[in-house]
């Protein structure tokens, strides 16, 4: 945007707030009577970014002839919020604006876990903080606690009221506790903002299927079959087993509609064609920051638009839409700040991270390349990933995990694997052959989920443990590969731990917790092999964990001593990352520079031994560092030879 581009908006901000304000002042009046310095505070901030949300909101709404009816409601709905909002929260505000970065220090860890499979309910996790602060969490991610509809509800994303905590896990004024009692032990709440859909029997939904007009414009619902044909033309299917194509029939008034439904057939997609969709979901993202969440997670982020003639995914107006909820919390929420979740090409998915947008982000790249150096025992493909895709704006951070509550989906790049001579479309069967234990000589016990028999693509569910070999180490084989197992959990979380950004853990993988296979016993979840991994804690082999010759504390004591280096060590803060070519395609080298520091991460994805170049070792000036982590020295020859899948660092 050019200076007199930049001039003409706030020029034309400055009238439109001049026309809304007094309007909402007068009905706000009793409460600006009351708190003064509440509404001056809002409306610093409003004036501040106004201009930037009026462009965002006149980009996508430009066309609707009651936009500034619209636009009046957005800063009313947020000044309302912003009298809501507890005093405390207001505190961390301020902080948070002093100190953007907060995110990326090494001290930030994030575990994620469903709170009634972990702790039964939300009291069962207030009491789990003192475990919280032993493994060294300042991040949790509670997978999704809202009210949802009962059987089948996609692992709680059928949202049937962002407002009301699931009935068995507690209420809403137990969560905002449980968000003050984190903040008081250094511990940021992390939830979902499930904003592409919601469940069929939400009151937007159950007043659309009534035949009210003005909720049925809250969903993308035809009258036949006509467009919704049109746009499958462009549409590939997310769960095949589940529907066909990417609509579902329902009655109205006694004639069949067809509602827009991606995923599953209960959960409608909302249409942010609609300006007030998006302003009722704002209110809903406001009321959570209120109660205490630090970051929200966006679910599914590259679907929320949709235009005729595209796969309506990843569409400009989709990154519009987030940079308006982004400037809506600036006014607001200032302390809330987005993850994105897209699980799309590594091109779309580095396009949602920015300060404007997502500050934070899932790698689902990363994730994927980790499991592929397993299988392949070759680390190619995630050396360039790391070379070419890691790095990101300043003051952004990606979130790296081997795992989280869904399958994984192999999202590398074709033009990425052919750079190496690799086949995409060949190498994906593989992994899925390899991951489900039916390729020879794998060590992996997983499981396919949404497998297309039309394409033969599937991805792959499994706890990390049981994808890492423990499961068929315990049950098949000997101590040797239980080892071997260990240290492929170790090894991958090791990486997460320190090659930058936020590392999250998945909630059992840090006992090494085995695929449960029970979940075919229950109606509500058999066709869904994700649950696979999603088993309920068992707290009596947590009470292992610091018996070092269990299992449990045998991984955890890895796990431990992994975190404790990254907390000791401030190079693992935000910084820089500078891949290390070692000739050696087993191993991953990398070094960390950050605030004159430097580490350098030797990582050895096979089961023998293997070597590290007298050059490499000379070049980067390893002897002239204190190996932090792993079992092996430099020789008096400058030569290091790793052990099997050993995680060695020196800094």
């Amino acid at each position: 945007m050019t200076m007199i581009e930049t001039r003409q908006l706030e020029t034309e901000a400055r009238r439109s707030l001049a026309r809304i304000l007094p309007r909402v002042e007068q009905t706000l009046r009793r409460s600006i009577a009351k708190e003064p310095q509440v509404w001056d505070q809002f409306t610093t901030r409003l004036n501040r970014n106004f201009p930037t949300l009026l462009a965002l909101y006149a980009d996508v709404y430009s066309d609707r002839y009651d936009l500034f009816h619209h636009l009046e409601d957005l800063v009313a709905s947020m000044a309302r919020s912003w009298f809501s909002r507890p005093q405390d929260l207001r505190e961390l505000d301020n902080a948070r604006e002093q100190d953007p970065h907060w995110f990326q220090s090494n001290h930030m860890l994030g575990g994620v876990c469903y709170v009634d499979l972990f702790a039964n309910d939300l009291d069962g996790i207030r009491k789990k903080i003192p475990y919280f602060k032993e493994l060294g969490l300042t991040y949790i991610h509670l997978m999704p606690l809202f009210k949802a509809r009962e059987g089948e509800n996609d692992g709680g994303y059928a949202v049937n009221s962002y407002r009301e905590v699931h009935p068995p896990l507690g209420t809403m004024k137990e969560l905002s506790s449980l968000a003050r009692e984190f903040r008081k032990a250094g511990i940021s709440l992390v939830l979902d903002l499930v904003f592409n859909h919601t469940s069929d029997e939400h009151i937007w939904a159950e007043r659309a299927k009534a035949g009210d007009e003005e909720y049925m414009d809250f969903y993308r619902i035809f009258p036949d079959r006509e467009l919704p044909s049109r746009y499958e033309q462009n549409l590939r299917e997310i769960f095949p087993e589940e529907h066909a194509g990417a609509f579902s029939p329902f009655i109205i008034n006694g004639k069949e509609h067809w509602v827009w439904t991606t995923f599953h057939s209960y959960q409608w997609d909302l249409n942010y064609a609609n300006p007030a969709v998006f302003n009722r979901m704002a209110e809903e993202m406001l009321f959570l920051a209120n109660q205490g969440v630090e970051v929200l997670r966006l679910d599914a982020v590259a679907f929320i638009w949709k235009q005729l003639g595209t796969n309506c995914e990843n569409l400009p107006q989709a990154h519009t839409l987030i940079k308006a909820f982004n400037a809506v919390a600036r006014i607001a929420s200032p302390a809330l700040i987005f993850k994105s979740e897209a699980i799309v090409h590594p091109d779309e998915v580095v396009r949602y991270i920015s300060l404007e947008e997502c500050q934070v982000s899932y790698n689902p790249l990363l994730m994927a390349l980790l499991w592929n150096s397993l299988a392949t025992r070759k680390t190619r493909l995630l050396s360039q990933a790391l070379a070419t895709r890691f790095k990101i704006q300043v003051g952004t951070a990606w979130v790296n995990y081997v795992r989280v509550h869904d399958d994984i989906g192999w999202t590398f790049s074709d033009e990425d694997a052919t750079a190496l001579g690799v086949n995409g479309y060949d190498h994906r069967r593989f992994l899925n052959e390899f991951y489900r234990g039916r390729f020879p000589g794998s060590f992996a016990r997983g499981l396919p989920f949404q497998e297309n028999p039309v394409t033969g693509d599937c991805r792959i569910s499994g706890t990390c443990a049981s994808l890492a070999g423990l499961e068929k180490a315990l049950h098949e084989e000997g101590e040797k590969e239980v080892e071997l197992a260990i240290r492929r959990i170790l090894l991958i979380h090791g990486i997460v731990l320190t090659v930058g950004g936020i590392p999250l853990i998945y909630l059992g993988d840090e006992i090494g917790t085995l695929n449960d296979y029970s979940y075919r016993d229950d109606p509500a979840r058999e066709r869904d092999s994700r649950w696979v991994h999603r088993p309920r804690t068992d707290w009596e082999k947590y009470k292992k964990r610091k018996n070092l010759h269990s299992l449990e504390g045998h991984i955890f004591h890895g796990f431990r001593s992994m975190i404790e280096l990254r907390k000791a060590q401030a190079v693992f803060s935000d910084g820089e990352l500078e891949t290390i070519p070692t000739g050696n395609d087993h191993i991953l080298a990398f070094m960390r520079t950050h605030a004159g520091k430097r580490a350098v991460v030797f990582a050895n994805f096979s089961e023998v031994p293997q070597t590290v170049p007298r050059r490499i070792i000379e070049q980067y000036s390893i002897t002239s560092l204190k190996k932090l982590h792993g079992r092996n020295h430099v020789s008096p020859k400058n030569i290091l030879v790793l052990e099997p899948l050993d995680f060695l660092v020196f800094g």
